[in-house]
């Protein structure tokens, strides 16, 4: 039998994990310059969690998540987002009761299960970032400002930053009101009724076409934000402007999940079709308060690494030489092979990337490998090499070699890679 992957999961493997651990790698660097520190979450959660905190009238709670009775018969599911669990560990650790705000990240597989697409696996990796402890303006700036960092420090330039208000209790009660008697005199299939019922901002997200041509004309959120939510509201965009971060107000933009309030926010590329976002997060007042934390304000975001992957590919912007092995030695013999694996240790402990041909192959093979391994730099060490303790220091890229002393290989090779 032939075991493959399930169905609807993203893998990656060499050559291109290489750009994927590249892609991630700057989206952290990014977060990690900002103050945030690791949260490291596990990957499944009582679901109770979920349906509390991402909320009933989502399709993340009623139509993807991979729930399961575990041993004990208590209900398991595998993180379909990751700010309710960062929450649950911020609050189970008392992270919130020091210095505010607290400023956590982390990064890994969620999982839903949903119709598999181009960039949208039922397994998929995100990046993100939890700010709890502050209803600053400014954080809600920085928070974006992070996330447009990073996508540029890949290199993209077809993307843009969408945002919007969700205002507070008193907006969307207002606007609830208004919302629910438009929504009645619309024709509906009874499931979207019920939707409706628990959130109508549902039908704003609604993906049928024929659902978003009734909503055209439905009263808008942005419209009956209180005092206090437009002053807010103003002061990102005025925060925003100052850091020379380009935006567009989008007044329908609800997002997936229930617990978003205030701020929300969303990164679009122009070249991915159907699944355009490649990030977006926003404000969660009252969510602390709702999983049983105390009523602090929080926002924060999660950036797709699949999509920003495919939309670095997209723009060939993909940075080809992330990662690569710094040199590949080519032992010719039992004795070269004792003096490869000791220049391999010394190398590596002056943070060089090095690896070595097993198997006694030959040269040719050898150095086939070592030009699809990607290789800046191969030394071959045979019984010349031993008997002189010169070797020639050949650079894949262009053909040239240069002969040094087994002694100077290190700072040789340092030297010629900071010019690289």
């Amino acid at each position: 039998m032939k075991y493959q992957a399930p169905k609807g999961v993203i893998e990656y493997f060499p050559p291109r994990s290489r750009s994927f651990e590249w892609v991630r790698g700057t989206l952290l660097s990014q977060i990690k310059r900002s103050g945030y520190q690791l949260l490291e979450l596990p990957v499944f959660e009582d679901t109770e969690l979920f349906t509390r905190g991402v909320g009933a009238s989502t399709d993340v709670v009623s139509k993807e998540m991979y729930t399961f009775l575990d041993r004990g018969g208590r209900s398991i599911t595998l993180r379909p987002e990751g700010t309710v669990g960062a929450l649950r560990a911020i609050i189970e650790h008392g992270l919130d009761r020091g210095a505010l705000p607290t400023k956590v990240f982390y990064s890994g597989a969620f999982f839903r299960a949903e119709r598999p697409q181009a960039g949208r696996g039922r397994q998929f990796y995100s990046v993100g970032v939890e700010a709890v402890g502050s209803d600053d303006p400014a954080l809600d700036a920085e928070v974006i400002a992070i996330a447009d960092a990073g996508f540029k420090a890949l290199g993209l330039k077809q993307f843009r930053l969408e945002i919007t208000s969700l205002g507070d209790a008193q907006t969307r009660a207002l606007h609830r009101v208004d919302l629910l008697a438009f929504i009645e005199g619309l024709d509906l299939d009874e499931a979207t009724i019920a939707r409706a019922e628990i959130n109508p901002l549902r039908l704003f997200d609604d993906k049928r076409k024929e659902i978003r041509d009734l909503m055209d004309k439905a009263p808008l959120l942005l419209d009956y934000l209180s005092e206090e939510s437009r002053q807010h509201f103003e002061a990102v965009q005025s925060y925003l402007k100052d850091l020379k971060i380009e935006f567009t107000i989008n007044p329908r933009m609800v997002r997936g999940l229930d617990y978003y309030t205030g701020t929300t926010f969303e990164f679009v590329h122009n070249l991915l079709g159907a699944q355009s976002g490649i990030g977006g997060g926003g404000r969660y007042d009252g969510l602390m308060e709702q999983i049983g934390g105390q009523p602090l304000s929080g926002i924060g975001f999660g950036l797709g690494v699949d999509r920003a992957l495919l939309a670095a590919e997209a723009e060939g912007v993909v940075d080809s030489a992330a990662f690569l092995t710094d040199l590949y030695l080519i032992p010719l013999g039992a004795q070269a092979k004792t003096v490869a694996l000791s220049i391999s240790q010394e190398l590596r402990a002056h943070d060089l990337t090095v690896d070595i041909v097993f198997g006694d192959r030959s040269l040719k093979s050898a150095m086939k490998s070592a030009d699809k391994s990607g290789a800046r730099y191969v030394v071959i060490i045979g019984d010349t090499e031993l008997s002189t303790g010169s070797v020639d220091l050949k650079q894949m890229s262009t053909g040239e070699t240069t002969s040094v002393t087994l002694a100077s290989l290190v700072t040789t090779l340092t030297t010629k890679l900071l010019t690289w």
